[in-house]
């Protein structure tokens, strides 16, 4: 088992940039792929981004390519999630997930999860 916990979420205007947290305890940091989820109201929990154990390999969504990056130091048990040119469509709670000796790009494998943090985009 893993306990994730996320920071950083908050109100930001268009065009900002905010940079979420997720600190894992518990198993081995390494054994896990990490990703960022996100579920805005009305909606289906989607994928945001991905990232390997260890090569650092990543999947973005279309949405976000080009404008978030995701990251890890294996060493502080740390994934994090910078996001810059964020729009009012980017406003969801966001979930830190983990998948334990899972691969980066089966979404369907992350299984343990935060409690998410609310990242709101005004315009």
């Amino acid at each position: 088992q893993v306990q994730l916990v996320e920071s950083g979420g908050g109100l930001v205007q268009v065009g900002g940039s905010l940079r979420l947290s997720c600190a894992a305890s518990g198993r081995t940091f390494s054994d896990f792929s990490m990703g960022w989820f996100r579920q805005a109201p009305g909606k289906e929990r989607e994928a945001v981004t991905t990232i390997s154990r260890l090569s650092g390999r990543t999947y973005y969504a279309s949405s976000v390519k080009g404008r978030f990056t995701i990251s890890r130091d294996n060493a502080k048990n740390t994934v994090y999630l910078q996001m810059n040119s964020l729009k009012p469509e980017d406003t969801a709670v966001y979930y830190c997930a983990a998948s334990w000796l899972g691969a980066y790009d089966d979404l369907n494998g992350f299984s343990s999860w935060g409690q998410g943090t609310q990242v709101t985009v005004s315009s």
